[in-house]
């Protein structure tokens, strides 16, 4: 399955469930979340500033520095990263139609409407911690 995601949202959830993982290290400097998470750190570095402007995360400046969530894990939605990053309000129809709505539905709007809608119910029911505990345990699997 692929959640459809811009980089810079994929790369939010990524540094946020790196912080989930790394709670008793915080705070943590945005160099130590980008080469741990995998991130490039210029861009990283963009993502981690949206993420402090809209409350996500705390920053802490100076030698001692660093990220710290603002709110625990299990209570950090995944909508909640994403939101400065992704537009979940109206979108493009993928099927060509100038405007596509209820109002106005192409050919594959009920089917389409029913991922879009599950997404939203996915992202807004599950925390970090719910993903970075699933990450964490699978890290260590051998993949078969």
């Amino acid at each position: 399955m692929v959640l459809m995601l811009t980089l810079t949202g994929e790369y939010a959830l990524r540094a946020m469930i790196y912080l989930a993982q790394h709670e008793e290290e915080w705070p943590i400097t945005g160099k130590s979340i980008a080469a741990g998470a995998a991130i490039p750190a210029k861009y990283l570095s963009k993502v981690l500033g949206d993420l402090v402007r809209d409350g996500i995360l705390a920053s802490t400046p100076g030698k001692n520095g660093g990220f710290r969530m603002v709110h625990r894990a299990d209570e950090t939605r995944l909508f909640a990263v994403l939101a400065p990053f992704e537009s979940f309000g109206k979108r493009r129809c993928p099927f060509g139609n100038r405007e596509c709505g209820d109002d106005n539905p192409c050919l594959a709007h009920e089917g389409w409407k029913r991922v879009i809608e599950t997404q939203q119910r996915f992202l807004q029911e599950t925390s970090v911690l719910d993903v970075a505990m699933t990450s964490s345990t699978e890290a260590g699997r051998p993949r078969s």
